[in-house]
């Protein structure tokens, strides 16, 4: 139980907030809007800014012992104190991909507790899909068909499908990464927390990344994938990717499905 709430509803109030602030991104694209840039040179959106307030909102007001980490409001210099668990939220993973008019972007929930992730859900506006799960319980896909539980795979003997980030990819990096790793049967280049989807739902098998990353970029996606029965390794250490750490900066990681 965290503030009041069993782990089943405090999914169903991330799914929710998940597809409401899918809703809410999906219409400012439609009747368009304006680009800014954060100091680090990041582009946001009122599309970003929507979405937060949406989840950040709802989030305190359904669980108001849990402080929440959002992108935008630490970006503005809102920092929580720290707790023993605590929500992250990337209200617009992807937003180069959102503002050049892809699809792969993503809406991010995640709970973490004693550092580590206990259950996320991420959504995917432009597909109307949704993934989340619970460490140790399961995880689910949602679409217009209904709810269906998805599974991470062993490798198949052809050799792992590697997904990439599109825009950092870091090639001198991954590529001797991937030399160790055995054989690969192809590489897809994705945007934002879509790749830990994909390896979630057994339709690949690794994801290495090795450019800068925040916490609220991941906590939804390593819940999901461990929930699926995968796992989330710092490349230097091998130790499973912990979180309320200084900063909320990630050191490089790899996702994996079953071992």
């Amino acid at each position: 139980m965290t503030g009041g709430m069993d782990d089943t509803a405090l999914l169903e109030l991330a799914f929710d907030l998940a597809r409401r602030a899918g809703d809410a991104i999906m219409s400012v694209r439609a009747r368009g809007f304006a680009t800014t840039h954060k100091s680090d040179s990041s582009p946001v959106t009122e599309a970003d800014h929507a979405a937060e307030a949406i989840i950040a909102a709802a989030l305190r007001a359904a669980t108001p012992g849990i402080p929440v980490v959002a992108e935008e409001e630490i970006a503005a210099g809102h920092v929580p104190d720290r707790a023993a668990a605590f929500w992250l939220v990337d209200p617009l993973d992807g937003t180069r991909e959102f503002v050049d008019g892809g699809t792969d972007f993503a809406v991010c929930v995640g709970l973490v507790r004693n550092g580590r992730p206990a259950l996320g859900v991420i959504g995917v506006p432009a597909e109307a899909e949704l993934f989340g799960g619970i460490v140790g319980q399961g995880a689910w896909m949602r679409d217009a068909a209904g709810t269906k539980p998805i599974s991470a795979r062993t490798v198949p003997p052809e050799g792992a499908h590697v997904v990439a980030s599109r825009r950092h990819g870091n090639d001198a990096m991954l590529g001797a990464f991937l030399a160790t790793r055995g054989p690969m049967a192809r590489t897809t280049n994705v945007g934002s927390a879509l790749k830990f989807c994909r390896v979630a739902q057994g339709v690949a098998d690794l994801y290495p990344r090795f450019g800068r990353t925040m916490e609220w970029d991941t906590a939804a996606g390593q819940a999901l994938l461990e929930a699926a029965g995968g796992q989330v390794r710092v490349v230097e250490t091998g130790a499973v990717l912990a979180y309320g750490k200084p900063g909320w900066d990630n050191p490089s990681f790899y996702c994996t499905g079953r071992m």
